[in-house]
């Protein structure tokens, strides 16, 4: 019983913390939050920007601290190899072709991404952006 009251206790005081936001407003947005906005124009027209698309579009998963790149940090260490190459803009073993069939078929937790949510255009720019190894 003991144990209940306290777990209680822990998590009223949790929620206290995120019902009161600190004086002059909310508190800030985690960083994987704020992305950019998207590129205007043709989302079909080819030379996209590959960087600007995947933080748009990807971002929300695949930037510091989304969920994508957490598990992928965890994948990566098990692996032995440092945390740093949890985050897809700093891998140098993904190629193109890679990046686009992962993309369009999912893996793991990440779901198919179709032609609306990420264009032919655009995910040949994220492809050439990430696919470094070729």
């Amino acid at each position: 019983m003991k144990r209940i009251v306290i777990a209680a206790a822990l998590v009223a005081m949790g929620a206290a913390a995120y019902a009161a936001p600190p004086a002059g407003g909310p508190p800030p947005m985690p960083p994987y939050m704020m992305r950019p906005v998207a590129p205007e124009g043709d989302r079909l027209k080819p030379g996209r920007d590959g960087k600007t698309v995947f933080e748009a579009q990807c971002g929300y998963c695949h930037l510091v601290g989304g969920m994508g790149t957490n598990l992928l940090t965890k994948q990566q260490m098990m692996a032995g190899n440092p945390p740093e190459k949890g985050v897809l803009a700093n891998r140098d073993d993904l190629t193109r072709d890679y990046v686009k069939a992962v993309v369009r078929m999912g893996k793991g937790a990440m779901p198919q991404q179709t032609k609306v949510d990420l264009t032919d255009a655009e995910l040949d720019a994220v492809a050439a952006y990430l696919g470094k190894a070729g």
